[in-house]
């Protein structure tokens, strides 16, 4: 976090929403790994990466989105655990898979419902110009970007002009000698 290029907490009440949802995991027993001690060039609203392990997952960090330096981090035995952890929480805005495992990874995209999916990277399907971004429940409803923006917030007016002699006329009322004759053979093939 000493690094003049690290990027300061948006505003003084988000990084205080931050500092709340580490205290608040140190005060039920999380551990908290802070990895840096001081924030870069003094400034107050910067704040170093921190580890939360083993969060409970009632914790406020648990349930809402971050959007900051804080990870937690969770430790499985089995995949299918990890399925039903994020299953059992709000939809995530986001769901990043860090590994080259293509089976477990699409286990775990084929069962969980998020907003998007970044696989070993993060936020990059948010900034894709061609992907739609969106969240699911509580993390939003509807995607934009792109074209998948401009479709969404266009009221798409649908005209179909039928020609003068379409078939379809053929099923109107009022029905005459023609539409016997189809119907006949309609009856026939049927």
């Amino acid at each position: 976090a000493s690094h003049p290029d690290y990027a300061s907490i948006v505003s003084d009440r988000h990084h205080g929403r931050l500092v709340d949802l580490l205290d608040e995991a140190r005060l039920r027993g999380a551990r908290v790994v802070e990895l840096s001690s001081q924030s870069a060039n003094g400034h107050p609203r910067q704040m170093p990466p921190a580890l939360v392990f083993q969060p409970p997952a009632d914790l406020r960090l648990m349930k809402e989105e971050i959007f900051g330096p804080v990870l937690p981090v969770l430790s499985y035995n089995r995949l299918d655990e990890v399925v039903s952890v994020i299953n059992n929480g709000p939809r995530p805005l986001a769901l990043y898979w860090f590994g080259n495992d293509t089976r477990a990874r699409d286990q775990v995209l084929g069962q969980t419902v998020s907003g998007g999916v970044t696989v070993n990277d993060t936020l990059m399907h948010i900034a894709h110009e061609n992907l739609p971004f969106g969240g699911v429940g509580e993390s939003g409803w509807g995607a934009y970007h792109g074209e998948t923006g401009f479709l969404r917030f266009t009221q798409q007016k649908p005209v179909l002009v039928q020609s003068r002699w379409a078939a379809s006329s053929l099923f109107y009322p009022p029905y005459g000698a023609t539409f016997d004759r189809v119907m006949a053979l309609l009856r026939r093939w049927l």
